[in-house]
């Protein structure tokens, strides 16, 4: 048994569980029959967007699921999407789900090694690939992939023979139908809720990665608890950029076959900013990052203005912020406020939402903590952040912050159906029909964590509130203990330093066995670019402005203003600025944008280790000085976001 349970939590909604559809698939044909002529999705077409109802979307997966059942897959063979989130994605993960196999999630980002690893360890038959770029992966690895029979493309060359096209799979599939009509809905009929829907490898942050099963049961109980929830409707429309082999995205997709709400893909990240005002969503879901960078950004161009527009943003920002206060501590807003409040929408915070499309009903972060300055800042500009928790080995779900009642830090009580229960060390543990049935031919493993009473170990530490809110505080490996005794949890104090540096990507708090605590810190590319504008500095090259002693005083004064906000032992004693961003491709993130912790540490050790060398902190860069920053307080900047008004 791992740990005695302290405090346990159940959802407080009493609205009814609907009964969950026996399988994806089943839940998919049900979305049809009920909306056949609705909007399912529109996707990128040339300059403008194309849209799909249902009905057009049923016929096109029922050919690519045919085909697939014409090259001889069967019950719960795997079939693996190598491809960034696109439309083809959701249709080849559907035409899986109807031909009664199983989806392996591959990163498009996965360097050969890892793809072949997982296509062998899943032992995967056909690879839906997206462009040419990931056939060379499969091609420089196919002596490792006895089981990979075809490789169907999106976008890439074909051969005729182990590389098909997408029509080509169609081809197969028409064909098909013409000797077996019922081939499909067959292979539909014999799926049931334990049967394996997809295997999602975890990112890997130490160590190889395990492959998830998921079993239909998880996806098709999330989309009936969401309804449940009541937050989302069939009016609404969705803006998907997420990570399709992400459990994040991949349980939107359920959640829409339930809810029947469009949904507008494209995975493409730089292109979020020009296509939000044109397709004008509703929602949008995201890590930090992205809302981080928005915050940022907002604050950065009205400080470069300074003058009138800084103070009526702060002013703005700060009025909305009373406003949110008012309703969260359910407060009558009365008249002068809410003329205040009218003003300040008028002149303020309507552009900013006009920069996510105006129709923004609200945002959802999950996959790591965000800033409560961040959160604060969305729901004062009329865009509240729903924070959401949830592991891969819980498809990606598992408690979300009330609509009515955003809470920054709190990611809400269980979704109905689902229990949560804190062990006597703190940790997070979860019992419900979305927890993983165990990881791919790891018994060992799945035992660590999976207890045989259904809870699953989450390795989060966290705490319930007395309403039954879950609070997210660490990762119980993430957590630092310094050689006095103290401990840190590194992801709450890395939040903070990112909403209060404009500048920041990524902080990588540092100190285990230590002394005190030290962080290594990577600056955003284009809110340094943008700084070297307005600074005038003629150039937009990363390490030439990181470089630049202003740079390190303006890090040195958001490192300050981090410090007065933390616990003495907790504050942040040196710091190295970093002359590049952390990346996915340089192995120091992963793809869902988690730091890999260790693989920095120990990447940096050295630099690491010239903070403790010395007995005080000194201005300096990358790894060819020192710089740093010893606790103090500072002025805060109005411009950072409604606590400094």
């Amino acid at each position: 048994m791992r740990g005695t349970m302290i405090q346990t939590s159940t959802a407080a909604d009493t609205r009814t569980l609907a009964t969950p559809a026996t399988s994806v698939a089943r839940l998919f044909h049900d979305r049809v029959a009920a909306s056949p002529g609705a909007e399912a999705h529109r996707f990128p077409d040339g300059d403008g967007w194309t849209s799909l109802t249902w009905r057009e979307t049923a016929a096109a997966v029922e050919a690519l699921a045919a085909g697939l059942l014409a090259l001889g897959i069967g019950p719960e063979d795997r079939v693996a999407i190598a491809s960034g989130t696109r439309i083809e994605w959701i249709h080849a993960d559907l035409a899986i789900m109807c031909a009664g196999a199983a989806t392996t999630a591959v990163y498009p980002s996965s360097g050969a090694e890892d793809v072949a690893f997982i296509l062998a360890d899943s032992e995967s038959r056909i690879v839906f690939a997206e462009d040419d770029a990931q056939i060379a992966k499969l091609r420089a690895q196919r002596d490792r992939l006895p089981d990979l029979m075809r490789v169907v493309t999106f976008d890439g060359e074909t051969d005729g023979d182990w590389v098909i096209g997408l029509a080509d799979l169609r081809e197969l599939g028409t064909g098909h139908l013409a000797e077996h009509p019922a081939a499909v809905d067959d292979a539909v009929a014999a799926v049931g809720p334990e049967h394996l829907a997809t295997l999602i490898y975890t990112s890997g942050t130490t160590g190889r990665p395990k492959g998830v099963e998921l079993p239909h049961r998880c996806w098709t109980y999330i989309g009936a608890a969401a309804e449940a929830l009541g937050t989302l409707s069939s009016d609404d429309l969705q803006y998907l950029w997420l990570p399709l082999a992400h459990s994040f995205g991949k349980m939107l997709g359920a959640v829409q076959l339930q809810v029947g709400f469009a949904t507008a893909v494209d995975g493409r990240i730089d292109r979020i900013v020009a296509n939000l005002p044109v397709v004008r969503p509703t929602f949008m879901a995201g890590p930090p990052r992205i809302f981080e960078k928005v915050y940022a950004g907002v604050g950065q161009t009205v400080r470069a203005d300074g003058g009138v527009k800084l103070r009526l943003y702060t002013w703005a920002i700060a009025v909305g912020d009373r406003v949110r206060r008012a309703r969260l501590e359910g407060r009558r807003i009365g008249p002068a406020l809410r003329a205040e409040h009218a003003l300040a929408d008028r002149l303020v915070l309507s552009t900013i939402r006009a920069r996510l499309g105006g129709r923004i009903r609200f945002l959802i972060s999950g996959s790591a903590a965000l800033s409560a300055d961040v959160a604060t800042w969305f729901a004062a500009t009329g865009m509240p952040v729903l924070e959401g928790y949830g592991l891969t080995e819980t498809a990606g779900g598992a408690c979300v912050a009330d609509l009515d009642r955003p809470i920054p830090g709190c990611v809400g009580a269980p979704v109905p159906g689902t229990e949560i229960a804190i062990a006597d060390d703190g940790e997070i543990l979860i019992r419900g029909p979305l927890v993983m049935r165990g990881y791919h031919g790891r018994a060992e493993a799945t035992a660590e964590v999976l207890r045989e009473d259904g809870w699953l170990a989450t390795g989060d530490v966290g705490e319930l509130d007395a309403e039954g809110r879950l609070r997210v505080t660490d990762r119980k490996k993430d957590l630092i203990k310094t050689s006095s005794g103290k401990y840190i949890a590194p992801q709450s104090v890395e939040g903070i330093f990112k909403a209060v540096c404009p500048l920041a990507s990524q902080m990588v708090v540092h100190g285990d066995g230590r002394k005190y605590a030290t962080a290594l810190i990577a600056l955003d590319p284009e809110a340094l670019a943008r700084w070297g504008q307005a600074e005038g500095r003629g150039t937009s090259d990363y390490a030439t402005l990181v470089a630049d002693p202003a740079v390190q005083e303006y890090v040195r004064g958001c490192v300050e203003e981090l410090n007065a906000r933390l616990n003495r032992w907790e504050t942040i004693k040196d710091f190295r600025v970093l002359d590049h961003d952390l990346s996915v491709e340089g192995g120091e993130m992963t793809p869902s944008m988690k730091v890999k912790r260790k693989v920095v540490e120990t990447r940096y050790a050295a630099l690491l280790d010239t903070m403790y060398e010395t007995p005080g902190p000194a201005p300096g860069t990358g790894g060819s000085g020192r710089s740093g920053s010893r606790a103090g307080a500072a002025t805060a900047d109005p411009g950072r976001g409604p606590q400094a008004s």
